[in-house]
């Protein structure tokens, strides 16, 4: 059992170095947003697709993920909850970057708290990081390196 134990433990390095080398081709900026890894990497790419320049913004990368506001007033209470729809993959991926920041990141933690301070729960505040790092992650897509910027000749 041991054995299978470290032959999984190869395999699975090996295949992280696989992966970590494919988005260093694809968004090289991206491993360089904090609380990003290459399986969170990997399935933001994914939802992102072969050409990222397709989305118009960084709110249709966000409503891609999940990551949206969408109203969810009643009365006099006015709110906003996230958007259901998307790929629950990259919002999963979203959600893991979020509780990277809240658990290692300073200046996370003292905008959760402040957030509460203001009245949002704890899942709102959530929500709005969640935008936040969609914002980012979109930027690290989108940015190509220089001998990327041009179009690739036909096969």
């Amino acid at each position: 059992m041991a054995r299978r134990i470290l032959h999984l433990t190869d395999e699975i390095s090996d295949l992280t170095k696989q992966i970590t080398s494919a988005i260093g081709v694809c968004a090289p900026n991206l491993l360089d947003v904090y609380g990003v890894g290459p399986d969170t990497a990997a399935a933001l790419l994914t939802a992102a697709g072969d050409n990222p320049q397709r989305m118009g913004s960084e709110a249709s990368f966000a409503a891609l993920c999940g990551a949206s506001p969408v109203e969810a007033s009643s009365g006099k209470t006015q709110r906003r909850r996230l958007n259901r729809g998307g790929d629950r993959q990259a919002n999963s991926a979203l959600y893991t970057i979020v509780l990277a920041r809240m658990r290692w990141d300073t200046r996370t933690r003292a905008y959760i708290e402040r957030r509460v301070c203001e009245g949002k729960t704890r899942r709102e505040a959530i929500r709005c990081l969640k935008r936040y790092v969609a914002r980012e992650i979109y930027q690290a897509i989108v940015t190509l390196r220089p001998n990327m910027d041009k179009p690739r000749a036909a096969a």
